[in-house]
């Protein structure tokens, strides 16, 4: 998603096949993406929440780059957003370096808190590592989805739908989370 045109500041809603999104940038990158929702209102209304969310609506090339990727992965597409440009102004160090680690994760690829911490450079803060992806402001991009509670359990997760739909994105990249189906739990080895 290389980016020949100058960055301008917007947001734009996106119908998918999975509901309602939104994604707001400035001149750096994308500055938010709000998970889906059941309504276009009801993504407007979570966007402009945030401060400085711009009214515009012009999109330049990389803005329309995202836009059909995220309409791909909404549709089941592997789609690798590694080279969307983000814009984390005023996210402290150790954000940005629990987010950078999360970045490198690939399409269906899963860790734990713990273990992200530890890729992050900040080993035994797990639950730091929970906190700062809760605050994660471009969650898809920085792919919170794909990190996992201990014992791999499916973890929290703030957006819309919670853990639900943080199963639900996991599930759409090939990952199940949780004990077997009942009919392989009858299994006794």
């Amino acid at each position: 998603m290389q980016n020949a045109s100058p960055i301008t500041a917007g947001h734009a809603v996106l119908e998918t096949v999975i509901g309602f999104m939104g994604i707001a940038w400035s001149e750096k990158g994308l500055t938010r993406l709000c998970l889906p929702e059941r309504s276009r209102d009801a993504v407007e209304r979570r966007l402009f929440r945030h401060a400085g969310v711009p009214s515009a609506t012009e999109q330049p090339k990389w803005v329309i780059e995202l836009i059909a990727s995220i309409k791909a992965y909404a549709a089941g597409e592997d789609v690798d957003f590694s080279g969307v440009p983000v814009d984390l102004d005023g996210v402290d160090d150790f954000r940005l370096a629990i987010y950078d680690a999360a970045r490198k994760l690939g399409f269906g690829e899963t860790t734990t808190y713990g273990e992200l911490a530890k890729r992050a450079g900040h080993a035994g803060l797990a639950r730091e590592t929970g906190a700062a992806l809760g605050a994660n402001p471009v969650p898809l991009v920085i792919p919170c989805h794909r990190i996992l509670a201990a014992g791999g359990k499916i973890g929290g997760f703030s957006a819309p739908g919670g853990s639900a739909t943080k199963e639900k994105m996991l599930a759409m990249e090939g990952v199940r989370v949780g004990p077997p189906p009942a009919a392989q739990a009858s299994f006794g080895f």
